[in-house]
């Protein structure tokens, strides 16, 4: 069995938020559909058609599933982050700054007892990310 996260973008922003992390994390969108892709007579709300209805991304060997959700807009993520484990601390300062930018830092990236780099921090679309680079065992 296999655990995989799904995000729902409440403010209809999936889309550029697959471009940012594209951008960003080098992610990968293998699928996508959106809700104007739905077979004839089924219903869709008036302008939403656009919206992503459902889409598959990766980011390095990860798949993360996401969705515009039409129905609650305005709603916040909470209640976890994706934690990324780069390579180098100077990797992860790349990484924290650039998911940081338009978003919310809740803990400045630095080294901590557990971590040569640790971080986390809130994007631009609401997503809570956690960036750590272990130290050596």
């Amino acid at each position: 069995m296999q655990v995989q996260s799904y995000l729902f973008f409440s403010n209809g922003q999936c889309e550029e938020a697959l471009a940012f992390y594209g951008k960003v994390l080098g992610a990968k969108t293998t699928f996508l559909t959106r809700y104007g892709d739905v077979p004839p007579g089924t219903p869709v709300e008036p302008g939403q058609e656009n919206k992503v209805m459902h889409c598959n991304f990766t980011i390095g060997d990860t798949q993360i599933m996401a969705s515009d959700n039409c129905a609650a807009p305005g709603a916040g993520m909470n209640g976890f982050a994706l934690s990324l484990a780069p390579a180098t601390v100077e990797e992860g300062k790349v990484i924290f700054d650039a998911l940081a930018d338009g978003g919310q830092v809740n803990m400045p990236y630095q080294p901590t007892f557990w971590a040569d780099g640790f971080g986390m921090l809130v994007d631009r679309f609401g997503v809570h990310w956690m960036i750590n680079v272990a130290k050596p065992m």
